[in-house]
């Protein structure tokens, strides 16, 4: 309930202005990475360039209130519910991610510039952390898909791995610092930190800014009847679609909106 950057402060440890100064440094880091990520990987030239080329295969102009609706409809959807992971477990598993990092961020930045002794705060801050540990933990234990359908082991880290392990190192030691109050565990929690946030060029960081982009795009998609150049969806139990495609109901029955679980009978732990 206390808030620690301000007892190191008091302690003569850490100067004010120092404090301040890091967090815009990490902040400027993780601009400068993301333009140098779209500038290398060319995200935003390929971004425009196919919405350029899906205008001319769409069906019907998009009003500018239908564009705002869609908007809406990506933030209260794809961005504050995950709605695209079809996965429970891997949807809940990224909310608790998400919030908990926001909150861990935005209270952090509140009580190293204000140094407020709010335990409200400083409660907030200690939520965010373990939320955030929960929910990569849960994440790096039992959903990876490396993990839970090929059976490699957990400890197996990749490149790829950068973004989540920095993250998960960050919350674990600053949960630590705040309860043991050890400074060890603090100068771990700052290596961790200044890692995640300097190394965005080459960790999936960048990615949690694209995301509603592309979510967006393909509401645009789907709307003006462009479809990304892919076919329409069909009726299956139609009787006119089954006369198109007569070998329907060979392989699919005559009710395939019924046709049974699939290939979700099971999880994949066929290693």
């Amino acid at each position: 309930m206390s808030n620690p950057f301000l007892d190191l402060v008091n302690s003569g440890f850490i100067s004010h202005g120092a404090m301040q100064f890091y967090v815009v440094a990490m902040f400027l880091f993780v601009v400068g990475g993301t333009l140098l990520d779209v500038m290398h990987k060319k995200s935003a030239q390929y971004f425009f360039e196919n919405a350029e080329k899906a205008k001319k295969s769409a069906t019907r102009t998009i009003s500018s209130t239908e564009k705002t609706a869609l908007i809406v409809k990506t933030v209260t959807t794809e961005v504050l519910q995950s709605a695209e992971f079809s996965n429970p477990q891997r949807r809940m598993s990224h909310l608790l991610t998400m919030y908990g990092f926001i909150i861990f961020v935005v209270t952090t930045v509140i009580m190293i510039f204000s140094l407020t002794d709010s335990g409200i705060i400083a409660l907030l801050w200690n939520l965010g952390a373990l939320s955030l540990a929960v929910g990569g933990y849960w994440f790096w234990f039992v959903i990876r898909a490396d993990v839970s359908a090929e059976g490699n082991p957990w400890y197996k880290v990749h490149r790829a791995d950068m973004f989540i392990v920095s993250l998960l190192a960050m919350s674990t030691f600053a949960l630590f610092w705040s309860i043991t109050g050890a400074m060890l565990f603090f100068f771990l929690f700052i290596a961790a930190s200044t890692f995640l946030f300097t190394t965005v060029l080459w960790s999936k960081f960048a990615h949690m800014f694209f995301k509603p982009a592309a979510a967006f795009q393909k509401r645009v998609t789907r709307a003006d009847g462009s479809r990304e150049n892919l076919p329409n969806d069909f009726d299956l139990s139609s009787a006119e679609v089954h006369s198109r495609f007569p070998d329907i109901p060979e392989y699919m029955g005559k009710n395939p909106e019924n046709m049974g679980l699939g290939i979700k009978r099971e999880e994949p732990h066929h290693y």
